[in-house]
């Protein structure tokens, strides 16, 4: 089994789910069925046990079986660097989710401290030409994979930045009350920063290592004007905010900071942006940093990530999906694959569980198969 699996995997109300187990083994499972029947359901359900909203970035509210909606629980027992941990995360009556590990209750950011797990959806296929915040979201999961604490740092920049554009709205004009905010954004802005190039410099060298059928991608860090003069150093951070006051309250808000920061990528073959790539390019540049990212975080933390990959075989051609297989295989992941048929797992065969998902009166039934 590989250092970080999930052995045993509950679901209770859980979206589509009524009630579910599932016994693993730490091999790749490969997930099929129509679509609507409840796979990628149980991809979400494992993205819950890591820190944050999950990999659709529901409310507690929307994860919860309908039309009952008593609250929905997940039950893993989880395997990380020899020890065996048991998790437990719920929300009943819609109220925040809870998180227990080993029977007491845990911040959700402990869940970072005893996995890794990382996704990759259909979503994200977009993820190289709309908006700046996706790839934000996509470079700050794979910085939080390198640093759990990132996630803590985030907050608090975020909300000192909420408390700050309040007063800018309110065009509050006496410096006393931003200076405290300011300076709370300041030192946490220089850390987002730092953990973010940190996490890019980990893919980089990841990618350039790798003899892998993926394309590798050139990756920097931008700002847009007006950009920080020194983005890692919180005095310059600090003289940014102040000097940038009247400016930011003529707009309303906060102009400059990491909270602006853009993820831009080139396919390094080719000197052509992601954005101007094909779908399959830009596709495949997906998969190649996800992969960059197991393998650093396999040095980093010990072991491989849990890997989730939602209808991967979308925008990929034969070849480069027996190419997946085979490097997350080579790589020893947990990965969670869905598809709408098991010919797209062909080239898996034997070297993953099988799992068969259908519908039935409104609920998804999962049935273990053997390997075709």
């Amino acid at each position: 089994m590989s250092g970080l699996a999930i052995t045993t995997l509950g679901l209770s109300h859980f979206r589509s789910h009524k009630r579910a187990r599932l016994e693993l083994n730490g091999r790749p499972v490969a997930i099929h069925g129509p679509n609507g029947a409840g796979k990628t359901n149980i991809l979400e359900a494992v993205s819950m046990l890591s820190p944050g909203r999950g990999m659709r970035r529901a409310s507690a509210e929307d994860l919860a079986r309908r039309p009952e909606s008593l609250g929905w629980k997940i039950t893993a027992s989880l395997t990380s660097l020899g020890r065996n941990h048991e998790i437990e995360t719920l929300s009943e009556n819609a109220a925040p989710r809870q998180v227990r590990i080993d029977g007491k209750a845990a911040p959700q950011t402990a869940l970072g401290r005893i996995a890794r797990i990382l996704w990759l959806i259909p979503s994200m296929d977009r993820l190289w030409i709309e908006g700046a915040e996706g790839r934000r979201r996509f470079l700050d999961r794979a910085t939080l994979s390198f640093e759990p604490a990132h996630a803590e740092v985030v907050l608090t920049y975020e909300k000192a930045m909420r408390e700050r554009n309040r007063l800018l709205k309110d065009q509050v004009a006496d410096a006393h009350w931003y200076r405290a905010l300011e300076s709370q954004m300041a030192e946490a802005g220089a850390v987002i920063h730092r953990n973010r190039a940190h996490a890019i410099s980990r893919l980089s060298e990841a990618q350039a290592r790798a003899e892998t059928a993926f394309p590798t991608a050139v990756l920097t860090l931008t700002h847009p004007d007006p950009a920080p003069e020194a983005p890692d150093d919180p005095d310059a951070l600090q003289a940014g905010f102040a000097a940038g006051r009247s400016r930011d309250m003529a707009a309303g808000r906060t102009l400059a900071g990491p909270h602006r920061a853009d993820l831009d990528a080139l396919f390094a073959a080719k000197g052509v942006a992601a954005r101007d790539c094909s779908t399959g390019e830009q596709k495949a540049l997906l998969v190649s940093l996800i992969l960059a990212n197991g393998r650093a975080l396999a040095e980093d933390f010990g072991a491989p990530p849990i890997l989730l990959l939602d209808e991967v075989a979308a925008h990929l051609d034969a070849g480069r999906r027996a190419a997946l297989y085979d490097e997350i295989c080579a790589l020893g992941a947990q990965a969670f694959l869905t598809g709408t048929g098991p010919e797209l797992f062909a080239d898996l065969g034997a070297r993953a569980q099988w799992l068969a998902v259908q519908e039935e009166h409104q609920t998804s039934r999962i049935e273990p198969e053997e390997a075709p």
